[in-house]
């Protein structure tokens, strides 16, 4: 017997990710076939896992009733950003790419139950759902629809906060989404905002809390700056639920938690109560 072997190729084995879903709460592992035919939503602990935004227009538009708005508008990169990880215009192009969408919202013109309504969906695989001019302009587009037609505004929020790649101008569509907002409800239209997880940063500090009823998915994350961030600030240990769906709930600042599998059943009736038509 000689002093080496030949070396061998060790058999290919696929990583974990490839095989299970892995909740991010409880970390439970489930084959991804579960978790697909479960909603996307852990068995364990209830957690509601992310959902792309035309996962969401299917569970929620009537079907064949979805007509997607300024579906040609996308990013801005008036700054020719770049830092160490490569420039801002690949890193939206490689986004592109993988979510199949110009920007980090889908909306458009549906009915949902039958009421005449303008849905809007933000899509975390995008670039962390972030908000920039392109995704601004979108959602000011949904808000003025809306008031041109007389229907009701749904927007399904999930983001990091304003795309800092666009500076300034990321920031000022805050400002520009919540103005829309407001001539809306000045016209006595409803405004239903649905916060999924996570809706934190700019979002959750603009146009994602102004809704005529806020409402969320069970054990969502909401809120402005991180933990760390807070806790560093005040010198405080935050509770462990701190910015969960069911603190803010109890905390007043989030008017119902609402399972998937009734959110259309939800706003349906909500819609209904606001006196929408069909």
């Amino acid at each position: 017997m000689g002093w080496f072997e030949p070396k061998t190729e060790k058999s290919a084995v696929p990583p974990a990710k490839a095989i299970w879903a892995i909740c991010p709460k409880c970390n439970s592992h489930f084959s991804k076939a579960q978790w697909k035919k479960n909603d996307s939503i852990c068995p364990k602990c209830n957690y509601h896992g992310r959902l792309s935004a035309r996962e969401r227009i299917a569970r929620m538009a009537d079907e064949g009733s979805f007509e997607e708005l300024s579906p040609e508008i996308s990013y801005s990169d008036h700054l020719k950003f770049r830092d160490a990880a490569g420039d801002y215009r690949s890193k939206v192009e490689a986004a592109m790419k993988k979510t199949g969408e110009k920007e980090s919202v889908v909306t458009g013109r549906c009915t949902i139950g039958g009421f005449k309504s303008v849905l809007g969906v933000m899509d975390f695989s995008f670039m962390g759902g972030s908000l920039g001019t392109g995704a601004g302009e979108k959602i000011t587009v949904a808000a003025e629809t809306a008031l041109a037609e007389r229907r009701a505004l749904i927007i399904f929020s999930a983001s990091g906060g304003a795309r800092m790649h666009e500076g300034i101008l990321s920031l000022m569509q805050m400002a520009k989404t919540s103005a829309a907002i407001q001539r809306l409800k000045a016209a006595g239209l409803p405004f239903i905002s649905v916060l999924t997880d996570p809706t934190t940063g700019g979002v959750s500090a603009s146009y994602a809390m102004l809704g005529d009823v806020n409402i969320t998915e069970p054990r969502a994350l909401i809120g402005f700056a991180g933990r760390r961030v807070i806790e560093n600030t005040i010198r405080q240990k935050l509770p462990e639920d701190f910015q969960s769906a069911e603190y803010l709930l109890k905390h007043g600042f989030i008017d119902r938690v609402v399972a998937r599998s009734e959110m259309k059943g939800f706003i349906v009736k909500l819609l209904d109560l606001f006196g929408v038509s069909k």
